[in-house]
């Protein structure tokens, strides 16, 4: 059976749904069980948990914000999923505030940039679409189509807000080792995401993974909407070798993306097992 999704995001970090409306996409969805993972958060932990329908439950976690370096030296962005750590873990809380505070004046850095060359965009509405998250990129992009400077999203994305355009402003993000050793300290269950997506692709060699797999990794996002068959087949034989956990996700983020709640899906099975490993209990309705 194949009845969770394990990563899922709300308005907590960069998603567009509120804990209900999640829930309702879910079970539209078929679904019995999500995984929580905004990202560097635990802010929508509460709320979500109060909210939990009956026969439904959650694991609750959150996508690190991390970078490993390539051949070259340079630093690139790794997406590393946590599952049932204790979110009052020192090291968590500690680097979460670093990073909600950089966020803070990044966001601000790159609405500012804007309005000196002249785009049609107010910080005071951004703030208001961002809501309880830190100000990111999808919320200046949301404000962006709003101004009819752009008409979409992904818009934004692939022109003013691309990682190597004008209006970029970089971040200090934890590297992935330090992301798995402060899961794994938490007494949580570290992940890697969409290791074959965008530029993750090029650092997450097989040698890599496995290096990582003893330093503490315990499971790859086998499926996802950004991975092909090839993919798939490749990402699957290394976590086989490896002995690690495969997971699925659609990686839902409501109304920013165009992912489909439960598109990509998850085992029970691995479901279980993730339970058995981590430090805190589902959220259960």
């Amino acid at each position: 059976m194949m009845t969770a999704d394990l990563h899922v995001h709300t308005h907590f970090s960069d998603g567009t749904d509120t804990p209900e409306e999640l829930f309702a996409a879910a079970q539209a969805a078929g679904l019995t069980t999500l995984g929580l993972t905004d990202h560097d958060t635990s802010k929508g932990w509460e709320p979500v948990a109060a909210a939990v329908p009956g026969g439904m439950r959650v694991l609750p976690g959150a996508e690190f914000s991390t970078k490993h370096p390539a051949a070259d030296g340079s630093l690139v962005s790794v997406h590393l999923l946590g599952y049932l750590f204790d979110p009052a873990s020192p090291a968590i809380v500690a680097e979460w505030q670093r990073m909600k505070d950089d966020r803070r004046l990044r966001g601000e850095r790159i609405v500012e940039k804007l309005i000196a060359a002249d785009y049609t965009i107010d910080l005071a509405r951004v703030r208001e679409i961002a809501g309880p998250s830190n100000i990111g990129r999808p919320h200046i992009a949301r404000a962006l189509v709003e101004a009819g400077v752009i008409s979409t999203v992904g818009e934004a994305f692939s022109g003013l807000l691309d990682d190597d355009g004008d209006f970029y402003v970089a971040l200090r993000s934890t590297t992935l080792l330090e992301g798995i050793t402060m899961i794994s300290e938490a007494g949580g269950v570290p992940v890697v995401a969409h290791p074959r997506a965008r530029a993750a692709a090029e650092v997450l060699t097989a040698e890599v993974l496995e290096e990582l797999a003893d330093r503490g990794l315990q499971g790859i996002e086998v499926r996802h909407p950004d991975h092909d068959d090839a993919a798939r087949a490749e990402l699957g034989g290394i976590a086989t070798d490896l002995r690690l956990l495969q997971t699925g996700s659609s990686d839902y983020h409501g109304g920013n993306k165009t992912l489909v709640i439960g598109q990509e899906r998850t085992s029970d099975d691995v479901v279980d097992a993730i339970i058995e490993r981590g430090a805190v209990a589902p959220f259960v309705g």
